[in-house]
Formats: C-alpha cells, sequence, structure tokens
C-alpha cells in the first residue's frame, strides 16, 4: 500500500476531502517517515521534507509555483507535478473585476460620493478594447475566453503554443512589439530565468499612455524601479500587482508610495483544498494505474 506525506498548513482540510474521496490502497500519514512513497503538500514545506524521503517516487504541488523545490542543490530523483488547470476561473474573476473597475470608473465614482458630486463622467467599455497576454498557458487561454465574453481582441505572446482558439493575433520575438497599440498588458508568466524583468523600461515605454498593466504571474517578471518611474511619470495609466520580488513586500518598498497603483497582496487565485485536491485524486488514480501524470514540472525549465 503506497504512503503518502500530507503537508499543509489547513492539512485538516484537505484529509477531509481525501478521505471523502476513498481513494483505494493509499495511507495518509502528516508526518515523514522512511516509507513515504508520494507527498502531496506546499513547496516551502515539502523542501524541508525532501531528505527524510529516501523512497520518494512522486510529489504533487499544490501550488502552481514550484520555486522552492527548483534550487539545483536539492534532489530532483522523483516526478514533480504542479497545480495548474484549477486557477484559471479564480484568475478570471480577479482579472476582469479590475478591468472593469477601471472601466467603469468605480473609484472615482465611490471618491465623487464621498464629496456629495453628482458625477456623470461616461465610462468606458471592455468591447473592442486590445487585451495582452504575456504567457497563454492555461491559465492565460482561460482569460482570453473571457475577453472573448466581452467582445475583445486578444494578443498573446508566447514561446512555443499557439493552441489557444481564442487568441487573435500570436507574438513570440520582441516583448516591445507585442506592448504597442495593447489597452490592457497582463502578465501571467512562470518563474524562470528566461522571464525575469521581462517587462522593462523598454516595454513599458511601449505602452500606449493610457494603457493597464495587470501581474497575476510571478513577480520576477518585473522590473519593479522601472515600473515605479513609469507610473510616477504619468507615462502609463496604471498597474494592478498581485505578486511581487519580495512577498511580503516590505513596508519601506517605493510601490507603497507609488500613485496610479493597486496592491492585492498574492490573493488572486488562492488554493482551496476542494479544488487542489481533485487534481491530486486525478493524478493518483493515474498513478495507480501507471498512466502519464499531469501537469508534470521540467526541473530545467522551472514549469
Amino acid at each position: 500500500m503506497p504512503k503518502l506525506l500530507l503537508l499543509a498548513r489547513k492539512s485538516d482540510d484537505y484529509l477531509h476531502q481525501l478521505e471523502t474521496a476513498r481513494l483505494p490502497e493509499l495511507d495518509i500519514v502528516t508526518t515523514p517517515d522512511l516509507n513515504i512513497e508520494l507527498v502531496f503538500g506546499e513547496p516551502n514545506l515539502i523542501r524541508d521534507a525532501l531528505p527524510l524521503l529516501p523512497r520518494l517516487k512522486w510529489v504533487q504541488a499544490m501550488w502552481a509555483g514550484v520555486e522552492p523545490l527548483l534550487d539545483p542543490a536539492l534532489r530532483r530523483d522523483y516526478i514533480l507535478t504542479n497545480a495548474r488547470g484549477v486557477f484559471g476561473p479564480l484568475m478570471s474573476e480577479y482579472v476582469f473585476g479590475y478591468l472593469l473597475l477601471h472601466e467603469r470608473k468605480i473609484l472615482q465614482r465611490y471618491f465623487s460620493q464621498q464629496k456629495n458630486l453628482w458625477d456623470k463622467t461616461v465610462p468606458g467599455t471592455l468591447r473592442e478594447k486590445t487585451l495582452g497576454l504575456l504567457g497563454v498557458g492555461s491559465i492565460g487561454a482561460y482569460l482570453a475566453n473571457t475577453a472573448k465574453h466581452f467582445g475583445m481582441t486578444v494578443h498573446g505572446f508566447t514561446r512555443t503554443s499557439e493552441s489557444c482558439p481564442d487568441v487573435d493575433v500570436y507574438f513570440h520575438a520582441n516583448v516591445s512589439d507585442f506592448a504597442k497599440n495593447l489597452d490592457y498588458l497582463i502578465c501571467v508568466l512562470p518563474n524562470t530565468n528566461a522571464t525575469r524583468h521581462i517587462i522593462d523600461s523598454s516595454v513599458l515605454k511601449s505602452l500606449p499612455s493610457h494603457a493597464l498593466f495587470i501581474n497575476v504571474g510571478r513577480g520576477n517578471a518585473v522590473d519593479e524601479t522601472a515600473l515605479a518611474e513609469s507610473l510616477a511619470s504619468g507615462q502609463m495609466s496604471g498597474a494592478i500587482l498581485d505578486v511581487f520580488q519580495q512577498e511580503p513586500l516590505p513596508p519601506n518598498h517605493i510601490f507603497w508610495r507609488t500613485p496610479n497603483l493597486l496592491i492585492t497582496s498574492h490573493t488572486a487565485a488562492p488554493s482551496f483544498p476542494k479544488d487542489i485536491s481533485e487534481l491530486f485524486i486525478e493524478n493518483y488514480k493515474r498513478y495507480s494505474r501507471g498512466e502519464e501524470l499531469k501537469y508534470r514540472v521540467d526541473f530545467e525549465r522551472g514549469y
């Protein structure tokens, strides 16, 4: 019988989901021992347990990002899968919630209300606007589909895949060229060496002055100094940031004082135990049948 190590801050919630599924021939524990074959947990907790698991074969991470497990100094003699295919709807709610906030001038009207002002400013609309997706994986594809619901044109920047039917135009080579003529730039890239500071001053200067930038991918994708300068100078309309190079964001960070910026503290797409457990359950059934696991991570690429 395979032994599964469950490592999560809300382990009781996940344990309830797994027990309800009544998975056959699976012994679930919450403390490492020498006979552990499988791990289901949070990457930062898994990292510390790796040296204690000599028989480890497969790790299912509860997060999309698995940076704590990608250190070259750590062992890589096991299959690593991450959480994908579950965050698209949550990310869509977040991104389009803020796009509508911007177009419908919701904050402006609220501040007008506080001053007893009847604000008849004509709102904007998402219809016929151009959305640029920096990264067109499973989350990007879901966002593209939602954009079509609002009648938007979708541009996608990707190194490889052109499989999303809701992307109207694909770009592969130059991010600055990709940024031109966008109304909205949405970053959903993973944390890799290739994506570090991909949003730099040249990209920000290529955006139209009315453009809005949203980052729900990883903080390392953004040159934070360049973004702060761009927002402070009025070079771009605004930004909504959910992820940062250092989290929590330090109290003295320039972003706390940067105008036209909203900070949402890495809350765009929380890992709900029910959603993540269903992903593990599906993969465990594949594992039991000797089938290829979904969402396997390439240690070298980082995703």
